[in-house]
């Protein structure tokens, strides 16, 4: 059962528009790494269609994440920036805010859940936070961050919902679109959407014949239900999915719009078919990437989408997976 959360605002702008992820690629670069772009024949064969996968899990921080955080920090001003960050998240971001705010010599506080995966929150104070662990199920992450935002006078720096945030996130497909040529399709990994819009709008300007496709968890189908009513839609509870970093209820206030501008459509992925492609990725390719940046290439290799004949970019958007999880994902 789903709850309507708000009419999409249809006459106002865009959060952004590609001027803003330019932007974002020039405080980027030299800090941020331009990830690899990966093929695989044995997948060009099983899907017919010619595949390239950005692997944003060898992204510092390992995760797409990095790119919107430390473009968000660095857009601050000096004093604004010398307050310090907070902000919430389940690991990936998390970590990214951590980091960037390390570079910067700044500090950081991150609300997290109790359940995180260990390897994030280990990662997450190894880069100098402060951690608050909150109980995902009971608590509201974005209340908290709220409270210590006005208690320690820092900036709230939130996962998806901000402009630098979407802008940075773009600059993957746009690294990806440089690299390799227009697409005719392009598979994101979806969650809040920052990575969703950010990539839709990079899209747009470079290879604008291209159809965006969210991919989110077929337990958390909160983009889905939102395209399918036209508006933005809240699930009454946090989805249970192996891909932690996709347990979103509803798409952002920000992203839902560009997405609804510029995204072809949702299509969903089962936990299960997130484990064969992380298991065909550490086969295959021997990488490691974890359940919510396995989500894109689940839903391709499932069938979900017509690929065949096609020129098709995947986002592998994170690999934060500590070993004993990953053995446990994928053991028999």
């Amino acid at each position: 059962m789903s709850v309507p959360a708000g009419s999409v605002p249809a006459s106002e702008d865009l959060a952004i528009g590609f001027a803003d992820v330019r932007a974002a690629a020039a405080r980027l670069e030299g800090v941020a790494h331009r990830t690899p772009v990966l093929t695989s024949r044995t997948l060009d064969a099983m899907t017919g269609a010619q595949v390239f996968l950005k692997a944003e899990c060898f992204q510092r921080g390992g995760a797409f994440k990095f790119r919107g955080a430390y473009n968000a920090i660095a857009a601050l001003d000096d004093e604004t920036r010398a307050r310090g960050v907070v902000s919430f998240s389940s690991g990936n971001h998390a970590q990214a805010v951590a980091l960037a705010a390390q570079l910067h010599g700044i500090p950081a506080t991150l609300v997290m859940p109790e359940d995180a995966p260990p390897a994030k929150l280990a990662a997450t104070r190894g880069y100098g936070a402060d951690v608050i662990i909150y109980d995902r199920y009971r608590e509201d992450r974005e209340a908290i961050g709220k409270r210590v935002t006005q208690e320690r006078g820092s900036m709230l720096i939130p996962p998806y919902d901000h402009p630098n945030v979407i802008a940075g996130a773009g600059t993957a497909a746009m690294e990806l679109l440089e690299d390799v040529g227009p697409l005719d399709l392009l598979l994101v990994c979806t969650g809040g959407g920052g990575l969703l819009a950010g990539s839709a709008v990079a899209t747009d300007a470079l290879s604008p014949g291209a159809s965006v496709i969210a991919v989110e968890p077929a337990a958390g189908d909160d983009w889905k239900r939102s395209f399918d009513a036209g508006q933005r839609v809240r699930l009454e509870t946090i989805p249970r999915t192996i891909a932690d970093g996709q347990q979103t209820q509803a798409p952002g206030v920000l992203t839902f719009p560009i997405a609804q501008r510029l995204v072809k459509g949702v299509v969903l992925a089962t936990d299960d078919e997130i484990r064969a492609a992380m298991a065909f990725l550490f086969e295959r390719l021997r990488i490691v990437v974890e359940p919510s940046g396995a989500s894109a290439l689940a839903a391709l290799l499932a069938g979900k989408v017509d690929a065949g004949g096609k020129r098709v970019g995947v986002t592998l958007s994170g690999g934060n997976v500590g070993l004993a999880q990953f053995c446990a994902l994928l053991g028999p």
